[in-house]
């Protein structure tokens, strides 16, 4: 599973509409390209990719009024927001993927109905459970890790990586159900985009090609 693909449609979902440039500025505000492969090229060629698959439609605006080239808008087509919502339902359950595809699902599951998150972030605890029992049929963790020489050390560290993310994911289960944030259906939601014309604080300032289309 690609966390890019989950962060542009997520990006492009929040603004309705938006141009590749935005994309990349809310990507870089939210610092996904410290945490992610969300760097220039692979934000464009990701647009450009789904655009071609049917899953974001293309819309060509006018030059602007201050002399800037016309560029290209996208918007989540019906298509694109199944694949939006499954990628976000999958990383939500998947306990065993990488750090940016987890990161990338947090950061969109307020676009869930409260109930449903919290249905799936139980299924992924469920998967942690069921994954660490399956190690310490091997590994007594009491043991400590020198009962299998130098190499307990890595299923020592697989016990603690387990106990880790699901005290971590039982956490944000207990805030949700407290009442949480603003859910889908709840209510105005978070807004996690700059304005038109804001400055971004974080962005990289490395130019691209594509920057202007």
């Amino acid at each position: 599973m690609s966390a890019i693909r989950l962060l542009v449609l997520g990006a492009v979902r929040q603004h309705g509409r938006a141009h590749g440039y935005q994309v990349r500025s809310d990507l870089e505000y939210w610092g996904a390209h410290e945490w992610s492969n969300a760097k220039p090229g692979s934000i464009y060629h990701a647009l450009k990719q789904m655009a071609k698959q049917g899953l974001l439609r293309e819309h060509e605006t006018a030059p602007s009024t201050a002399g800037g080239p016309p560029r290209t808008e996208y918007e989540v087509t019906e298509a694109g927001a199944e694949e939006y919502f499954r990628l976000l339902r999958e990383a939500l359950v998947s306990y065993d993927q990488k750090t940016d595809l987890k990161s990338a699902a947090i950061g969109f599951v307020v676009d869930l109905p409260r109930a449903e998150a919290v249905s799936l972030l139980k299924e992924r605890v469920r998967g942690i459970d069921a994954w660490r029992s399956a190690v310490t049929e091997h590994y007594v963790p009491e043991a400590g890790p020198g009962q299998l020489g130098h190499i307990g050390e890595i299923m020592n560290l697989w016990v603690h990586t387990a106990d880790a993310e699901a005290e971590w994911a039982r956490g944000l289960i207990a805030r949700i159900e407290g009442g949480a944030y603003t859910f889908a259906g709840e209510g105005e939601p978070f807004v996690g985009v700059l304005a038109p014309g804001e400055e971004n604080p974080y962005a990289t300032r490395e130019r691209h090609p594509d920057d202007w289309r």
